[in-house]
């Protein structure tokens, strides 16, 4: 591993100083043909995030004294975080967005089931390369995997938006991670994201556009760009961006397919409208980054977040034979085809250990249907693991894996501060999700590569 700080920008061959990512998207989006770091300028965001928090935003918005939202074609709302409805308060809530939806005419409504908001817009290619998304999620960084700027805002900054159809930002300073090499076996983008955050802290990346690349970046699956994309608001991060590739390509033209035949099925246009090429963006070579950071692949290993902070990280091995109660595999992070299906390879033929229990909640529908046909779902039930509706599940606390006191959980998921479960003298581990399958059958945290 090799850092570096404060790389001066050089003019590029249009004799211009070179711009990051951040600042060409941000550019766009604010209709200028440049714009500087730490420049504040008011941004017209392609899509806008909210969730299950809908409904508190709408109360916000209520006070501008609006009766329709200015932009209903750039709102995506998915009920996720407590799915389906585990009290008469959630249930509640849940349809009052429904009738705020039905009332401003808003077609990107994602329903109880279809999944987690990050994965379910990826999968609908709601967003494209080069796209600026806001949300009221914090994992909105989550869409740099694709090549989009996606930042996280405050509910109030969203009822801004839906008044008025733009917000300002802040430029943001770049941050350059690369990985050159090729994994090795049992080490995922879930641990070079927990190595980058142990190494540099949880506010590592703070407000900054986080751009990762390198042959090991390339070489990684879109599920695994997701991941570490994702992971880089435990960083801090405002952003992320992976440079979008033919890899990139192909699972958004399979997801402008599906929503071509869905339209077509339902009488409507199909897929000439809609394309994924267009607003391509990348950083110009010699544009200036606040810190460099080099890692070789085959230095890293398997790693596990200890309590109560992220950056907490210690080698699986350091932490291999604590005693566990709960293994949970879902979450934006890791709740994709890949993880449940590395999952159910570990499982398979095996037992989950007595007093230990194992949840798995897909990110969306799709995956729950493709682990399905492809057997990954059966081989997880056959070895004792419940499956959940797909959602954020026990994650934000509300209900379908609350740790009783004292039990200590393994999640595939982001965060284990105090608390975020649901009990406050609970104890959460997070690692990659094979290891959180093998510590469910091991009854333990374990190593998979050391199962017999």
């Amino acid at each position: 591993m090799e850092s570096s700080q404060h790389s001066a920008g050089r003019t590029n061959t249009s004799g211009t100083e070179a711009m990051t990512f951040a600042q060409k998207a941000l550019a766009r989006a604010a209709g200028c043909e440049r714009v500087e770091v730490g420049e504040v300028v008011d941004v017209r965001p392609d899509l806008v995030l909210s969730h299950d928090n809908t409904a508190a935003i709408r109360e916000i918005w209520l006070q501008f004294g609006q009766k329709r939202v200015a932009a209903p074609e750039k709102l995506a709302i998915t009920l996720d975080h407590a799915v389906p409805a585990p009290t008469t308060r959630h249930a509640q809530n849940h349809a009052e967005i429904r009738e705020f939806v039905r009332e401003q005419g808003i077609g990107n409504f994602f329903e109880v089931g279809r999944g987690i908001c990050h994965q379910v817009l990826s999968e609908e290619a709601l967003v494209l390369p080069g796209q600026v998304i806001l949300g009221a999620d914090s994992h909105t960084p989550h869409f740099g995997w694709l090549g989009a700027f996606g930042a996280g805002i405050g509910r109030s900054e969203v009822a801004a938006l839906w008044a008025t159809g733009e917000l300002w930002l802040r430029v943001p300073d770049s941050v350059l991670i690369v990985l050159e090499g090729d994994l090795p076996l049992g080490v995922t983008a879930k641990d070079f994201a927990l190595r980058i955050i142990g190494d540099w802290g949880a506010d590592g990346g703070l407000y900054a556009s986080v751009e990762l690349c390198g042959s090991g970046i390339e070489a990684m699956s879109v599920d695994s760009r997701m991941a570490l994309a994702n992971m880089m608001a435990e960083f801090g991060a405002k952003s992320s961006y992976i440079r979008p590739d033919c890899r990139t390509q192909a699972y958004l033209n399979a997801a402008l397919d599906r929503r071509a035949a869905r339209s077509e099925a339902a009488g409507r246009s199909g897929r000439s409208s809609l394309r994924a090429e267009t607003a391509q963006l990348f950083p110009d070579e010699g544009a200036a980054y606040s810190a460099t950071y080099r890692y070789q692949a085959d230095e890293l290993e398997p790693a596990v977040s200890c309590p109560h902070t992220v950056d907490n990280v210690a080698p699986l091995s350091a932490v291999a034979g604590t005693k566990i109660q709960q293994a949970f595999i879902g979450t934006c992070t890791n709740g994709r085809l890949e993880d449940i299906a590395q999952a159910a390879e570990v499982v398979r033929g095996r037992q989950v250990a007595a007093g230990t229990r194992l949840l798995v909640i897909p990110a969306s529908s799709l995956v729950l249907q493709e682990g399905m046909e492809r057997g990954y779902i059966q081989a997880l039930v056959a070895a004792g693991a419940v499956i959940g509706t797909p959602g954020c599940g026990p994650c934000m606390g509300n209900h379908m894996g609350v740790p009783a006191s004292g039990e200590v959980t393994i999640s595939s998921a982001n965060r284990n501060f105090r608390g975020r479960m649901g009990t406050t003298d609970a104890e959460i581990y997070l690692a990659n999700p094979a290891v959180v399958a093998a510590s469910a059958v091991a009854g333990r945290i374990a190593d998979p590569r050391d199962l017999v």
